[in-house]
């Protein structure tokens, strides 16, 4: 006998010592995975993108049907569109609306000390960010968030 017959007699004979046969492979279920929440960052501090960001944060919130959480932070010449004296009632409309789906914005306070705005100055459902926006933007990654400057 050659080697390679000596083997293939082995390795057959240990299958029979302990039962081993071929076998058809069973078929497995597989659940579908409960899709985790998205959690993103919105930066905005440029005062000629306040539509478009408001814009894309509420196709954000339509397409992952609200499963997600949105922080906007504001800060710079961006933040004065959001005085809520003088606004017009497009964006004040628009940013209530997102605010009721479950937007979280954020004021930088250095921007809002420097520009001399006070967080009751802005429109309801700002929080300020103490540290700064950009500090918030960092804590917020280092939460999970997904950071978007659109």
């Amino acid at each position: 006998m050659r080697r390679r017959d000596i083997f293939r007699v082995g390795l057959a004979g240990a299958a029979g010592l302990f039962g081993l046969r071929p076998t058809k492979a069973a078929a497995i279920e597989v659940k579908p995975v409960e899709e985790e929440r998205q959690k993103v960052a919105y930066h905005l501090s440029d005062l000629d993108k306040v539509n478009f960001v408001l814009g894309n944060i509420k196709n954000h919130f339509e397409g992952t049907d609200g499963k997600v959480d949105i922080a906007l932070v504001v800060h710079g010449p961006a933040l004065a569109a959001f005085k809520s004296k003088g606004i017009s009632a497009a964006i004040s409309g628009r940013f209530a609306g997102l605010v009721q789906d479950g937007l979280s914005p954020h004021a930088c306070a250095n921007t809002m000390h420097g520009m001399d705005i006070g967080l009751a100055d802005l429109l309801d459902g700002f929080h300020a960010a103490d540290r700064g926006g950009v500090v918030k933007l960092a804590e917020l990654q280092r939460q999970g968030y997904a950071y978007l400057r659109p």
